[in-house]
């Protein structure tokens, strides 16, 4: 895992490079390497785990072309039998470059893994960007009056200047709690989104998305579909193991992370709690650890830690970001980190396995005319109000309200004039997913996977981990365990009666397991904000006003409201940004 950047144009020089690079040390504390030519330049930040010795620097040079390259080729050794050499090391990045050397772009079509990557073909004065399929490698640009700048964090590309708030990416984070592709904070610059590649050339650039994946649904007996996916399981967490450094894997108490356990041979495992114990799982991942003859570690957190996860979240994020399970992510990263380079995790299972309540909760499916006449007329940031805003939606706008932070016009109640917009489309990011073909299950299962996990899930694991120069893996979002489960009908995986989701993960991994391990509730890793912000009601008053002060937000809201933690985030990153 390691950081990326690059400049295209007359801003390309190498000390500008170098500078960039060096804002991103956190992602490559082994080393950094910096390759310039007339009009481009290229840098790159080392983090060592494939191929220890000097064979894997970067940015790598093939002929005419030249690679900065952050991610991890889980095939790539199966892929250099295919592809001519000569190979001057043993790692991905070799592999990486001769497959886009003899095959293009189309060659992504045949890598497993996790990427983000700047290609420049100084024969063609060529640059191709490219982010993997589901987003697990960020990847941001800035379009230059003669050229393009990249890199794998905002705040490397700030270093060309600051440029103003995008207001209405303040809109979408109030709406969404981050700013969803390929807007940013900042005007001018931009997410790739995930599963796309963006080539730039005579002053032009040109996005394509790469990743098409089929939804439709294959029919297969239960028995049927739970061999070939034990079997796929079997073949591909193994494979997210590749390393020449010590690997771990995060272990909760929950399912997915015992899924990814199971199939590897006694790794180290880590563990996080808390000192409430009605929101640590530790008891449950020290039985699951027992059970698979890990080598297990475990830590106890504060509960409450709010001041320091406030004062580190907003620089970690570049923009604001507001899951408060952050923290959490931040907290067992430092830790692993003590022993291991690189970690597993489950992340994605409720995505692809139909985890989270709303897939059992038949959303819209409360809204009556009370619902609606009251979402009417009730003060939308009310506690009252807020409830009947999400009893009232139906269709897509209902889909939103599960899955994201605030409706649209609770949004417009909260800002002030200056970052409102008459008629604004707060669902222009999920309405670009929506399909009306799909079963209303595949119809949010396809919204999941195409939008809050590469812009919230997957972020919030990027940028906690490499904080701490951890590579994190989730081998659950092998882009071939996606195409699987997208052929799987969703009514394998849930029971709305019963209220469960994930019903062909239990029944693989039920006897697999400690008697009634999957019966144990989950307690989340989510900061309980509206509790401390009952004995602290100043923190939220204070911050308030600051966003007041800045013109951003116009009333005051109460510590009931729903998405406080969104209204501190905010204040926090204006604060530290300004």
């Amino acid at each position: 895992m390691c950081g990326i950047v690059g400049i295209i144009g007359s801003r390309a020089t190498r000390a500008t490079v170098e500078l960039m690079a060096r804002s991103l040390r956190h992602r490559g504390p082994d080393g950094e390497g910096i390759w310039d030519a007339p009009g481009v330049a290229l840098g790159h930040r080392r983090l060592a785990i494939q191929d220890l010795s000097p064979g894997g620097y970067q940015p790598m040079l093939l002929g005419s072309l030249a690679l900065t390259y952050n991610g991890e080729l889980y095939n790539h050794e199966q892929l250099r039998q295919h592809l001519p050499g000569p190979w001057h090391s043993t790692g991905d990045t070799e592999t990486l470059l001769h497959l886009l050397a003899a095959r293009g772009t189309a060659g992504l079509d045949s890598a497993a893994g996790m990427f983000a990557f700047g290609l420049w073909d100084g024969a063609s004065r060529r640059l191709v960007l490219a982010r993997d399929r589901v987003g697990m490698k960020p990847l941001y640009y800035r379009l230059l009056p003669d050229g393009i700048a990249f890199a794998s964090e905002l705040k490397a590309l700030l270093i060309l200047g600051k440029p103003p708030i995008d207001r209405s990416a303040v809109r979408d984070f109030l709406c969404h709690g981050y700013v969803p592709a390929p807007k940013t904070i900042f005007e001018g610059i931009a997410k790739l989104p995930a599963g796309h590649t963006l080539v730039w050339q005579d002053g032009r650039a040109t996005i394509e998305r790469y990743w098409r994946p089929t939804t439709t649904i294959v029919e297969r007996s239960e028995e049927q579909t739970l061999e070939q996916l034990d079997s796929l399981l079997g073949d591909v967490v193994p494979t997210h193991m590749l390393s020449d450094v010590p690997v771990g894997v995060f272990l909760s108490g929950g399912m997915d992370s015992a899924l990814t356990t199971y199939y590897l041979d006694g790794p180290r495992t880590y563990s996080l709690g808390f000192d409430a114990r009605d929101r640590s799982e530790l008891d449950a991942a020290r039985d699951a650890a027992r059970h698979f003859a890990t080598v297990h570690s475990e830590m106890t957190a504060q509960t409450a830690d709010f001041a320091s996860a406030l004062d580190s979240l907003p620089a970690m994020f570049d923009e604001p970001f507001g899951d408060s399970a952050a923290w959490s992510n931040y907290l067992i990263a430092k830790f692993a980190r003590q022993e291991v380079t690189v970690a597993l995790s489950g992340e994605g299972g409720d995505e692809i396995f139909c985890g989270y309540p709303r897939y059992w909760s038949n959303v819209g499916g409360r809204s009556n005319l009370l619902n609606r006449t009251l979402a009417a007329v009730l003060p939308p940031l009310s506690r009252l109000g807020a409830s009947m805003q999400r009893r009232a939606a139906v269709g897509l706008p209902a889909y939103a309200v599960a899955l994201g932070g605030l409706a649209g016009s609770q949004v417009d109640a909260l800002l002030a004039d200056d970052y409102r917009e008459s008629g604004y489309d707060y669902l222009w990011f999920y309405r670009q997913f929506w399909r009306e073909e799909l079963d209303p299950l595949a119809q949010l299962r396809w919204l999941d996977l195409n939008t809050d996990l590469a812009e919230g899930l997957l972020t919030k694991v990027d940028r906690t981990s490499m904080a701490h120069s951890l590579e994190v893996r989730p081998p659950l979002l092998d882009h071939r365990l996606v195409e699987f489960m997208l052929t799987v009908d969703p009514a394998l995986l849930v029971n709305r009666q019963r209220r469960r989701g994930k019903l062909l993960v239990r029944k693989l991994m039920e006897p697999r397991l400690p008697p009634g391990h999957l019966n144990r509730p989950k307690s989340g890793f989510g900061l309980p904000v509206h509790r401390w912000l009952k004995r602290n009601p100043s923190v939220l008053h204070q911050a308030v006003e600051r966003l007041r002060a800045r013109g951003i937000v116009k009333d005051p809201v109460t510590t009931e409201f729903r998405r406080a933690w969104y209204l501190l985030v905010l204040d926090r990153w204006f604060t530290a940004f300004e």
